[in-house]
Formats: C-alpha cells, structure tokens, sequence
C-alpha cells in the first residue's frame, strides 16, 4: 500500500536531527522484542522497551521516519477527532473519560521524552477549536461544559473574544493551553538515534516476514536471516491492514500543505494550533521555520490507492482557505503539498494489543487525527503488557473489541 504522494515538507528541510543510516539486517538474531516498522510508534516502543531492560531489535522496510511520519503534520493535542461528549455517548463515561485523561498523560510523556533527550522537537502550544458555524455552538458549548466537569482546562470564547485576537469571525471557540506541535521526523530520528546508542539494534531496508509462532518465541524471516523474538511488536501504521482487517477500521485520503515561510504571526494569537467543527474538518499550525502548515478536506480511498496530482488541486482548496482566515497572508504560496492515507475508527479509540491470529504479537495502530498521541498511549501500554504489568484499560483498545456504541442509559 502506497501511505503518500506528493512533495514533503519534512524531507527537504534543514533538520536539527541529520539523517543517520543504518545497517541492513544480514545477520541471524534473538531478542526479546523485535519492532517492526521505523516510525514514531516504532520509536517509541524502542525507547520504553529498552528502558525496561529488555533487548530490542527494530526493523524498517525503508529508512527511518519515511512511512506515515514523513507526512504527519505535528499537531499533538489532548483533545481527539472525537469529541469527549460524544465519546461517553459512545463507550459510556468512565471509558471515555479515561481514554481522555490517558491522552493527556500520553502528551505530557512526550514532552517529558523531548526535554530529557534534548530533541528540540516539540513546543508546546495552545488550541482554539473553532465553531464553523451558528448551528455548531450549542454542541461545542455542551463539549466545553463536559470538559469543565471532568476538569480538563478549557475557555469558551465567543465572537466578540474571538474577534480581537485573530482577522477571522466564528461564533464561538473552545481554547486550551498546553498542547503542542511536533516535528515528527525529528522526533523520531533522534529518538532512534539515542535507543541505538543505548543498545537498540536498528536495522534499515530490513522487511520483515512472519515465519511461525512457537509457544515461547516468533520466527522471523528477513531474506535469508532468522530473527527470533519472545514478542514482536508490529508498528507499522496502516500498513497493518494488509496483515489482517479491523471491520471497524476506515482508510480515507486526507490532504496538507506548508506555505512559505510567513513575515510575522502578529495576527496569529500565540501561535496556536486552530481546529474546525466542520467535517471534513480544517487544521492549521505554524511552524518553527515559519511555514504555516494547513491540513484536512478528507474525502474517500479510492479502490485503486492514492491518486497522483489529486494533492495539488486539494492543496489550492486549503491555501484558499487560509487565504480567506488570514487576509494579511494572501500573497504566501504554497511550498509543500502531499496526500497521505490517513485512518480512522468508527468509536473513535486506536487499535491496541494482540490479536488471536497472531501469538506473541502486538500491534500499535494509532488510527484518528491524534495519532502521535495515540502512539505514545499504544506503546506504553504494549510496554505494560510484555513486561507483566496488567491494565485494565487494555480491552478498550483491542483488535476484536465490538466498536458499536453502547446503548444510551
């Protein structure tokens, strides 16, 4: 499955984190954890694993970073696709409020990871989440009572507030402090960078097959070399459904652009990373290197994959609309463009855990628009699990979970 087209902005920029290179897997190994797949979730499990003591191989197709990462636009919020009050609607409140809270620990475990490594990756930002319309507010204010409840910060804004501090009118908004954006290659090449100098063996233009599955350990093929692994940990994004289906599981087309970078952010309150109601949604961020990066207008797979050149004609559709946001931008063009696969559920939560078909294996799927949260979530919770610790939360995100809603009491 091709995961994008286009043209990234995270490849051709100056990086702080240069690209490191690493060796082809051309030997035979054991291990107790093998990690398929060089992205951020694949990152972060090589971290927390390590961490525990274990040893840890990881395995990437191509080179690290260049799958979904390549394109992932760095928002990282507490706050999902999914609002919190639809979420009790669906799993019932005690889950949804703590898959809610779990995101927001998930988001402060990154920080945490980036300022104790020195990655320089990440800033932490505020979000206004934008009510596109008269007709959205009063469910927007429902969402904001629903986090004032369970505590979560949150601001209402209405249009006079929202009007002072951006060129742009809506009707109301909800903001929040204390979110962030992410460069994610960055991220996750100096995140790999520090697990291979503790020990990690990271291998690249490395594909992985499964061989069989023994009672204590999985088989692995890579050409003619045999990896074998107490567990193994398949972080490969979407490209898991090539493995197996998740009949909850929907692949869409979703669409972003970085313009050049903008004179000033005067009219830019805080630089905030801004949100719509309107589905299919519109988000935007700025950029350290002051790209304004715009993201969304989602419309369906087609049965043949991606469709070349569909990203240049979605990429006018954005920039218009930032045009028509921040008329002080008009003159900014677009720099970068891409579509990319992108993956979402039909309760919302990421795909966690084992699977019955597969013994011994776990897999991270941070299906959703908050998927480097949800990744961060995936992989502490995959480190739980192989290391003995239990969690109760772990049916919520399995693979075989029923993803109906629950009946309404």
């Amino acid at each position: 499955m091709k995961l994008h087209i286009g043209d990234y902005l995270w490849m051709n920029l100056d990086t702080r984190e240069p690209q490191a290179s690493y060796p082809k897997l051309e030997q035979d190994l054991t291990c107790d954890c093998l990690i398929i797949g060089g992205g951020i979730g694949g990152a972060l499990c090589a971290h927390l694993l390590h961490q525990q003591g274990l040893s840890v191989v990881l395995s990437e197709q191509n080179t690290i970073g260049t799958g979904s990462t390549l394109v992932n636009t760095g928002l990282i919020q507490y706050a999902n696709d999914k609002s919190l009050t639809s979420f009790i609607h669906t799993l019932g409140e005690q889950k949804a409020v703590h898959f809610y809270r779990a995101c927001r620990s998930a988001l402060e475990h990154l920080k945490e990871i980036n300022q104790s490594l020195n990655l320089r990756a990440l800033e932490i930002r505020p979000s206004l989440y934008l009510a596109s319309s008269e007709e959205d507010v009063p469910l927007l204010y429902e969402e904001y009572t629903t986090l004032q409840k369970y505590r979560f910060p949150a601001e209402w804004l209405d249009a006079d507030q929202i009007r002072s501090k951006f060129p742009f009118q809506r009707p109301a908004a909800i903001y929040t402090k204390d979110d962030a954006e992410i460069q994610p290659v960055d991220f996750t090449r100096g995140l790999v960078r520090h697990a291979a100098s503790k020990g990690v063996q990271v291998f690249e233009y490395s594909p992985i097959q499964i061989g069989s599955f023994r009672p204590d350990e999985v088989i692995c093929r890579c050409g003619a070399y045999t990896v074998k692994a107490k567990h193994v940990i398949f972080a490969t994004g979407y490209m898991a459904q090539t493995l197996k289906r998740e009949p909850g599981a929907e692949l869409v087309t979703s669409y972003a652009i970085a313009t050049d970078p903008a004179p000033h952010f005067d009219d830019w309150y805080e630089r905030c990373l801004i949100w719509e109601t309107a589905r299919p949604y519109l988000y935007m961020r700025t950029s350290s290197d002051g790209n304004i990066i715009i993201g969304g207008l989602d419309e369906p797979l087609p049965a043949g994959g991606l469709k070349e050149g569909r990203e240049i004609q979605k990429g006018k559709d954005l920039l218009h609309l930032l045009h028509q946001m921040f008329p002080e931008k008009s003159s900014l063009q677009i720099k970068r463009s891409w579509g990319a696969v992108f993956g979402r559920t039909r309760d919302g939560l990421p795909f966690i855990g084992g699977h019955p078909d597969f013994p011994r294996c776990y897999f991270l799927e941070g299906y959703g628009g908050n998927g480097t949260v949800c990744s961060m979530l995936g992989a502490e919770l995959i480190a739980d699990l192989i290391t003995g610790i239990s969690r109760e939360d772990a049916e919520m995100f399995s693979l075989t979970r029923s993803t109906r809603p629950v009946p309404s009491s």
